[in-house]
Formats: C-alpha cells, structure tokens, sequence
C-alpha cells in the first residue's frame, strides 16, 4: 500500500501575476459555506441574486446574463460555439495569446476565420478593420478588450459601431476586464461578452460570467445546426438559469457562493470606486517601475491598470528575478508569453491584490533582487516614486 500524501499546506503567496488574483477572505469563508443540492430553493434564489449582481456589473439588463460552470476559456468558448455554424465567416482581432486562442477556438467550430493581426502590445483602431470587414462581411467578429498576454487595453466603443454598421455581431473577451476597468454592454451594443472569476473579481478560477443580447439570443435560436458543444448549448442553460429551472448539469454550487460574495464585494466598493483604486495603484507602479528604467509592453495610453506588462531590463536575468520574488519573498508575477517569452514580467494588480502593500513590498523585493544582479539604478527610488503618487 502506498503511502498517504501529507496534508494540504498550501504556501502563502502574495498573488501579482496574471491570475488567478487575491481571494478577498470573505470569499474565502464563502467558499466554505454547508453545500446545498443545486436545485435547492436557496440555491436557485443565489442564482437569481448573482444573475442580477452580473448586469449591475457588466452594465446591461440582458435576459440572459450567468455564470457558465467552467473557467474564462469556457467562456471563451460558449461565446463562439453558440454564434457560429459550420461555414460561418468570423474575423477576430489577434494582438496577444488569447485573440490567438479565439481564433483557434472559432476554427474548431468550423468558422471560416480570417485574421487581423496587430504588434503585441498595440491596439486595434477602426481603420485596421474597416477594410476587412467590407470585404469578407463577416457574420462575428471577435477581440480582446483585456490582452492578459501583453497588458493591452482596448478601446470597444468605436469598434462596436464599425461591426454593426457591417452588419456583424461582435464578441467581446473581458477576462481580465471585468471589475477593473469600465465596461457597458449595453451602451456599448455588445452582442456577447464573458468573463472569468479569478481575475478582478479575486473569486478563485471556474466560473465565467457570460452575457448574451437579445440579438445574439434570436441567432441562437435560429440556428440551422446544433451547437457543437452539449455542455455550453445556451439553448439549454437558458432553460436551467431561466425560469423553467430545468436540470442541465450538476452546478458547482460552492464556486457560486464565492462568485456571489465577489459581486457582493465589487458592488459594496461601487464600480466606480474599484476602477479608481486599480487606477491609482497601476499609477504607483508605473511611477515606481519609471523610476528604474523600467519600460511598459503596451502601447502608451492603452495600459491595462490591473494587469501591467513590462520589459525585462536589458542584462537582467527573467528566471532568476521571478523565482527570486517567489521563493524569497513569496511574490508571484507572471513571465511573458509568445512573442514576450523571456522579455517581459506580467505584474497584475487585481481586485483585492489592487493594495498599496502589495505594490510597496513587490517594489522594495524587485530592487533587491535587481541590485544583486548588477542591475544600475538609484537605491529606493522605485519607493519614493510610488509614495509620491500615493502622498499627491
């Protein structure tokens, strides 16, 4: 007989990579709450209270508003499989790893999928898109208003009406987004849009918030096909978060009780108050980073607050630096992916990791480390650059 493994000691990590964030510890205490069956009368009147908590935050009275049982990738997914039909066209806007995956997803589900491919770290404008889409008239079009991969912020309002004049629907990816910085789905006319829970709402990864429009609703409905997915056919779901409450899957219902107390958490704050507290400790670290000649990945006035891509200074060893933060100060930042692999560290600053601790002390360990290695720079300027942010 084998030996029984040792219990669970899990390290205590200060969580400032690219997710999953902070679990604020009222989350935490959620989590643990008695489990219920999940066609319980008090289960379902969780889901009602969490369906409405999601359009408070994603800004949008849409019917169809959830959290599907899986990570943002099922999101990602769902958002896809249930739009597209075999021979459908769809252009998706790849500037980092997850437009990639879009794409790749998109395929899958036997889109005919043309790309538009911009510099890691760049946006997307209107005019790099105008001419594709008159010329394939595409029936979706997909992009990433929050590139995890590259910090990249994307500006969804101008790039929503080019897609609708077209005569498309648009998908929009906020993984990363939700929470940290503004969203309006309906304003915006965006026709579906998902999310993740571990990110800016500092839940723990396996659900993703999804919202569908009207429109996007009537297409489903339509469709000539089944959607390639069971587990994600909206059809269905509509059924089980309905009022029909039909049985459709095994809900994971504790998720549901930390995913709720998130909402509960982000909706206390008030969204306006949490987009200005992401903003100000992006500002810190940016000051600090400047400091010591640290560069940011993307595009200048299109950086993500909660999740900050910068470029490995020039001589510095990644590795060293990123294992060095963990196993001696218990920090974790995140490497570069893709084109950014080995050149830049993905520091994210989300939902309840969004403190000024949490930028003091990963600024105090990056100098550390960074003299030890020869690195030049004034010793406790990156600390002065951010009180000074904070002192102003």
């Amino acid at each position: 007989m084998s030996k029984l493994p040792l219990p669970l000691n899990p390290p205590v990590r200060t969580l400032m990579g690219p997710g999953p964030s902070a679990i604020h510890p009222r989350v935490l205490a959620a989590l643990s709450a008695p489990t219920v069956g999940h066609l319980d009368p008090y289960y379902l009147q969780l889901m009602n209270e969490m369906q409405d908590m999601l359009r408070q935050v994603f800004r949008t009275e849409n019917p169809m508003t959830m959290a599907v049982s899986a990570t943002g990738s099922a999101g990602m997914e769902s958002a896809v499989v249930n739009l597209i039909e075999p021979g459908d066209r769809m252009v998706v806007c790849v500037n980092g790893v997850f437009g990639a995956r879009m794409a790749d997803v998109a395929g899958r589900a036997g889109a005919e999928v043309t790309r538009i491919d911009r510099p890691w770290g760049q946006v997307f404008t209107p005019d790099d898109l105008k001419d594709t889409l008159a010329k394939v008239k595409p029936k979706v079009v997909g992009i990433v208003m929050a590139e995890t991969s590259t910090g990249a912020w994307q500006p969804v309002p101008e790039i929503a009406k080019l897609v609708h004049d077209a005569g498309a629907m648009l998908i929009v990816d906020a993984v990363t987004a939700l929470g940290g910085v503004p969203i309006e789905v309906d304003a915006w006319n965006i026709d579906v849009i998902y999310s993740g829970s571990q990110k800016c709402l500092s839940c723990p990864p396996g659900l993703a918030p999804i919202s569908f429009n009207p429109r996007a609703m009537e297409t489903i409905l339509a469709r000539k096909t089944k959607v390639q997915s069971w587990y994600l056919d909206v059809t269905m779901l509509a059924q089980y978060w309905g009022s029909e409450r039909v049985y459709h899957h095994t809900a994971p219902i504790n998720m549901t009780y930390g995913l709720h107390e998130a909402l509960r958490l982000v909706l206390e704050e008030g969204l306006e108050s949490s987009f200005a507290r992401h903003a100000l400790q992006h500002r810190a670290l940016k000051a600090g980073l400047a400091a010591i000649g640290i560069r940011y990945a993307a595009q200048e006035g299109h950086q993500l607050p909660q999740l900050n891509a910068v470029f490995v200074p020039e001589g510095v060893n990644d590795a060293a630096v990123r294992n060095g933060l963990l196993n001696r100060f218990g920090i974790e930042i995140g490497g570069g992916l893709g084109d950014f692999k080995g050149k830049a560290w993905r520091i994210g600053l989300m939902g309840y990791g969004a403190r000024s601790a949490n930028v003091l002390l990963f600024l105090s360990a990056l100098e550390q480390l960074l003299a030890e290695q020869g690195y030049k720079f004034d010793h406790g300027a990156s600390i002065a650059a951010a009180n000074a942010v904070y002192a102003g």
